[in-house]
């Protein structure tokens, strides 16, 4: 819905209201949807294991969960792209500018965008308060200039795919409050 919602495009929705003594109280989880992307049917069933452990899947029984989640934070704009050779702005020359920069406010929650173990959450040079997280033998990513760090957040940690790990900030090499993503 970020992104690819299409004029015509059409979704239903099963979802639980929740009552206490025969009063609706508000809004359970998603059970099933259906969302008709410019005439592409998508499916989506919720199924538990037990209390702890769900998920969403397909029609045909496959999992919608993606191993990445497309952005760490939940609203921003990319005010600077990944680039091979960029203007920095504070050190004004040229150098490479390798991941991608989402602006908002300062205190903005900054989520894991996949499962794995911090490697480094401390000060970070230009960088500024920096947190890396491996996710495994081919994958790493990184969080510059963080405000704070959530607590527990520490090397060695593991961390679970949306977990909150940070707030936005502007430490650092900085002009402004910003998030400064690698992958």
């Amino acid at each position: 819905f970020a992104r690819e919602v299409r004029v015509n495009d059409r979704w239903r929705l099963s979802v639980e209201q929740k009552f206490v003594r025969g009063k609706p109280i508000g809004w359970g989880s998603i059970r099933a949807a259906e969302y008709v992307n410019v005439g592409h049917l998508n499916t989506a069933v919720l199924f538990a294991l037990d209390e702890q452990r769900s998920g969403y899947f397909s029609a045909d029984g496959s999992s919608l969960k993606r191993m990445f989640l497309k952005s760490p934070i939940r609203f921003g704009r990319i005010s600077s792209r990944f680039s091979r050779k960029r203007f920095h702005p504070i050190l004004k020359l040229h150098r490479a500018h390798l991941g991608v920069d989402y602006a908002a406010p300062i205190g903005t929650p900054v989520r894991t965008v996949g499962a794995g173990a911090v490697v480094l959450a401390a000060w970070h040079g230009g960088g500024g308060r920096t947190i890396k997280i491996r996710h495994n033998s081919t994958y790493q990513t990184s969080y510059l200039h963080l405000s704070r760090f959530e607590s527990g957040i520490r090397a060695g940690v593991k961390v679970a795919q949306g977990q909150v790990i940070g707030f936005v900030g502007t430490s650092g090499l900085s002009t402004g409050a910003h998030l400064h993503f690698e992958f």
